[in-house]
């Protein structure tokens, strides 16, 4: 077993992502997460799909426990603070202030229990201008920058999955991380404040260095020049993915699986800074070539020639990819009344192992009466 966190007990009051992504890191580490819910409803992701088991909610809540507290009334914030007094962390994504109208304020929660680290995320911040105004993923990518290098001003349109609520849930569990080492040594918890807006920025530092040190401006399609990315339609449909990244040897070994010895006497790519110049034009002139044979055609010959490759899998197509059957990423579950779920590993081995007593995500208020029971 690798239960790292054995013996760790988090208190979340978390809803959507940033909050309940945090908690499930913790509790894939071995934590004993419990996650506090309102009576009516609980977690909103839950009732996303209908029902209140929703795979948005599966998705962020796997090996917690749960129980039901109306913390508007007297008797559900004296619940709370039982919790918490046996807590070693809080972590919760209201608005700022809520906790705070609620009589559980950064003040009163480090006076009752100095050994609680106690994270708190927000939209952008616990003052200033914005604090107040509501925070989803797309309102935070926009306003960190992430939007402006992923939609085409031209023909925008919002695509792809969350980005800034995701990595303010690892921030967040990467400050409690620290807490948890230096109370260790002090015996004294920490208050730890994560925004989704700064945990966007922080997650694109090359683009902000390049403004910065070189005034480059970045745009949808800098990076992947940079990096020589590319993406092909093959002859069969099927899309293929290219990374040749810096080294000369990537290059090299593309012309020879593609039999195109001729662009590398091309003025315009005979140099890395020459293909990234002029990477609209290197891609214009790789396009037909891979719209020529099907994709097998081209892994085969992208491997021999030791070419970073894959092909462009659809999320069915990832379950079943040997590689990731082969590294065991997804496992099965069954919960007692909701049936199977597939699961997620944490992408973390410790000493070869990620073992840990797995518990699918919990009904509403599943737990409630075992835990206050104990409280």
């Amino acid at each position: 077993m690798s239960e790292v966190l054995k013996g760790i007990r988090v208190i979340e009051l978390g809803t959507m992502i940033t909050a309940p992504l945090a908690g499930v890191m913790l509790a894939d580490l071995g934590a004993d997460v419990i996650k506090v819910e309102r009576p009516d409803g609980g977690d909103p992701f839950r009732s996303f799909r209908g029902g209140l088991y929703s795979p948005h909610f599966v998705a962020f809540n796997r090996n917690k426990r749960s129980v039901v507290i109306d913390l508007q009334g007297k008797e559900g914030k004296s619940a709370l603070g039982e919790l918490l007094a046996g807590a070693d962390v809080l972590i919760e994504n209201y608005r700022p202030g809520v906790l705070q109208r609620l009589g559980f304020g950064p003040e009163h929660l480090r006076e009752r229990f100095p050994r609680l680290i106690c994270c708190s995320i927000s939209g952008f911040g616990e003052s200033g201008p914005y604090a107040a105004r509501p925070a989803y993923d797309a309102v935070a990518c926009a306003l960190s920058g992430i939007s402006s290098l992923m939609v085409d001003p031209d023909q925008p349109g919002a695509s792809g999955p969350t980005i800034a609520d995701n990595v303010t849930g690892m921030y967040a569990a990467y400050g409690i991380l620290g807490a948890l080492y230096e109370r260790e040594k002090t015996g004294v918890g920490r208050r730890i404040e994560v925004s989704m807006l700064e945990a966007a920025i922080a997650f694109i530092p090359d683009s902000f260095a390049n403004h910065t040190q070189l005034k480059m401006e970045s745009r949808p399609r800098t990076r992947v020049a940079n990096s020589q990315s590319f993406a092909f339609r093959c002859a069969d449909g099927k899309l293929l993915a290219l990374h040749l990244s810096s080294p000369e040897k990537f290059w090299q070994s593309l012309l020879v699986a593609i039999e195109c010895p001729h662009l590398a006497d091309d003025a315009r790519f005979n140099s890395r800074d020459g293909r990234v110049r002029n990477y609209l034009q290197l891609e214009q002139e790789l396009a037909p070539v891979f719209a020529r044979k099907d994709r097998m055609h081209w892994m085969e010959r992208l491997e021999k020639g030791d070419v970073p490759y894959a092909p462009i899998q659809t999320v069915p197509e990832v379950l079943d990819d040997p590689q990731v059957r082969h590294l065991g990423t997804f496992y099965d579950v069954t919960h007692p009344t909701e049936g199977l779920v597939v699961g997620i590993n944490r992408p973390v081995l410790i000493d070869g192992s990620r073992d840990i007593a797995r518990r699918p995500p919990p009904t509403l208020g599943e737990h409630t009466a075992q835990i206050l029971d104990r409280s």
